[in-house]
């Protein structure tokens, strides 16, 4: 399979059939994520470690601050975020979130670069929170962090099933840590109600990131949620895919 994101971080390796090396990303022994006492006005504080390819920095993390929480007549549960980031232990900088949706025992987890390669140095952050199992959206989120300047790149939800679901792939065809321009898609591979062995995988959400300045602005490359490209394909022949 071509270069994908972390959008199965939170998956249980219990319940995958066995991945390409492309996937090995998703089964990345995930960060160490640890609530400590909270405090000012928030609700409850978890330190977010950052993994770097199964290596976690120790001067490298965020603070994840609840807030604000609330629950709707149909108990969704929203809740309001501060992420506090922090270099050589020494917060630089603070980016706002609002996540809907949240499961009891939703966990966070970070990881360096775009989930495809050259992570090392990489300005980029994906930051992940859901519950750690099969069958649970995945809430995403890709930063970038240069000095005490941050920007929130791109937001976007997964779902995984035992190799079935919708999640992100980026694309870096230059390879550098810090590229003018890189490229992400929508990927979804559903079961054939009649062949459990057969599904069909559709592209969506083709966009273009370049960088401006110090900023990197979005362009959509196909029309919204709409289907772009699509084949029915055996289950191996997906996850086999290089």
């Amino acid at each position: 399979m071509k270069t994908q994101a972390l959008f199965i971080l939170f998956v249980l390796i219990s319940c995958q059939k066995p991945k390409s090396v492309d996937q090995a990303i998703a089964t990345t022994p995930k960060p160490k994520t640890e609530a400590i006492a909270p405090k000012d006005n928030f609700l409850k504080t978890d330190t977010i470690s950052i993994a770097d390819y199964g290596e976690t920095s120790e001067e490298n993390y965020i603070l994840a601050h609840l807030v604000d929480q609330k629950a709707d007549k149909d108990s969704i549960v929203t809740a309001k975020y501060q992420l506090d980031f922090y270099q050589n232990k020494t917060k630089t900088t603070t980016s706002k979130i609002t996540i809907k949706g949240i499961d009891k025992g939703s966990e966070w987890s970070a990881l360096y670069g775009l989930g495809t390669q050259n992570a090392k140095n990489s300005p980029f952050i994906q930051i992940s929170f859901g519950y750690p199992a099969c069958g649970y959206n995945q809430n995403h989120y890709l930063y970038y962090l240069k000095n005490s300047d941050i920007q929130l790149v791109y937001d976007w939800y997964t779902m995984s099933d035992s190799g079935w679901g919708s999640w992100v792939e980026f694309e870096n065809p230059d390879g550098k840590a810090n590229p003018e321009s890189f490229y992400c898609k929508t990927v979804s591979f559903e079961p054939d109600d009649n062949d459990e062995n057969m599904g069909t995988a559709t592209h969506s959400d083709s966009i273009v990131f370049r960088l401006s300045g110090n900023r990197y602005k979005k362009q959509l490359l196909s029309a919204k949620d709409k289907t772009y490209f699509e084949k029915k394909m055996s289950f191996d022949a997906f996850h086999n895919q290089k």
